[in-house]
């Protein structure tokens, strides 16, 4: 398919750059394929009424960690500025990271992080350039290893924002709360499962009174799954491997809700779209522990998940792309002008919306 069915327009002013307090105040938008009102108003609030005693919502438990860091190179001849962002872990002392400028570094070049006044109390955080790729992608090797490294990129680290929003301010003190889901468990993401970012305790204990079961699965999520498709045709792009673990425990509950008609309801696409990469052609869920780099598009036939809880994607990104599988291309394109005209706020700190799915058949491609 072509890639700028997926494009759109939206207002500077509707992307959001703080999020609504509390959390589960936030509007959500809700889509019926097939309903006679097809577009309903609510807010987060309203989710134990929207879904059905006997239904399951599975989270995502990642844990963003604070993954862009700030150094300079280091050489005889001069120094440079670099910011990094680290998006996966290689090894017990590397890092594969997104840096710029790339073109300032070549392998063997050592970088200083920490400078900024933010003192690490391990000292100061240093690393090596070991390899350089495209696009800036970077692999580091530092200084630090394992627990002792975590601990150092937690001092130093600033939390990851989206370009959308660090583009207009600077992360501070608030986003390592704002940018963290109520559930987070497990340190590994390098962005925010944003449709969780919804949640609190009070919500979460309205939906457990209301018969709807809560299971957690961990899907850590890199920076690519945000990126813009730069390709013509999205059979063209290649989607980027995320770590992701469902037990079997989980999986065995989620078969049982589905046994006695309950639905699965994902919370972020992140959550489907390890769901779906962990279900057989019949919708059985098994055990998953890997990297999954599934990417769905119209077409796709979905096997595990039955209604999605999402926020509002950038244009012609993967994302953007998941929900119109779900959802329909035509509607969804209608609901976001609809949410557009109607003050929703979008983006990772914007609003969310309630999707169930078209009826038509579907199919994968991973």
């Amino acid at each position: 398919m072509r890639t700028s069915l997926f494009d759109f327009d939206l207002p500077p002013d509707r992307i959001a750059l703080r999020p609504v307090s509390p959390r589960d105040t936030a509007k959500l938008l809700v889509v019926r394929p097939g309903a006679a009102t097809e577009f309903e108003d609510k807010v987060v609030r309203d989710l134990p009424k929207l879904l059905a005693p006997g239904d399951a919502l599975v989270i995502n438990d990642t844990r963003v960690i604070p993954a862009r860091l700030e150094g300079e190179r280091v050489r005889e001849d001069a120094s440079a500025h670099i910011e990094a962002t680290l998006i996966k872990r290689e090894g017990p002392e590397r890092w594969r990271a997104l840096v710029k400028p790339a073109k300032r570094l070549q392998v063997g070049d050592r970088i200083r992080f920490g400078h900024e006044g933010r003192v690490c109390l391990l000292g100061t955080l240093d690393a090596t350039v070991e390899e350089r790729g495209e696009g800036g992608e970077t692999l580091l090797r530092f200084d630090f290893h394992s627990a002792v490294l975590d601990e150092a990129i937690e001092q130093l680290g600033h939390m990851p924002l989206p370009p959308y929003i660090a583009a207009r301010r600077e992360d501070d003190e608030q986003d390592r709360t704002d940018y963290q889901t109520v559930f987070a468990t497990h340190e590994g993401s390098v962005a925010a499962p944003t449709a969780g970012l919804h949640f609190t305790p009070e919500l979460l204990a309205r939906l457990e009174a209301r018969g709807i079961e809560i299971h957690r699965v961990t899907l850590h999520v890199g920076a690519g799954t945000f990126l813009p498709v730069k390709t013509e045709e999205t059979s063209e792009h290649k989607m980027h491997a995320e770590w992701g673990e469902v037990s079997a425990e989980t999986a065995d509950a989620l078969n049982a809700v589905r046994a006695q008609g309950g639905r699965i309801v994902a919370t972020g696409t992140t959550a489907l779209r390890l769901l779906e990469s962990a279900a057989d052609e019949g919708g059985k869920l098994g055990a998953f522990s890997g990297e999954t780099s599934i990417f769905i598009t119209p077409g796709y036939r979905f096997r595990a998940v039955d209604v999605l809880m999402t926020n509002f994607h950038l244009p012609r990104s993967t994302l953007f792309m998941l929900v119109t599988a779900f959802s329909g291309l035509d509607r969804m394109q209608r609901a976001y002008a609809h949410a557009i005209e109607s003050g929703y706020r979008f983006y990772s700190y914007g609003d969310a919306c309630l999707l169930f799915p078209e009826t038509q058949s579907r199919h994968a491609r991973a």
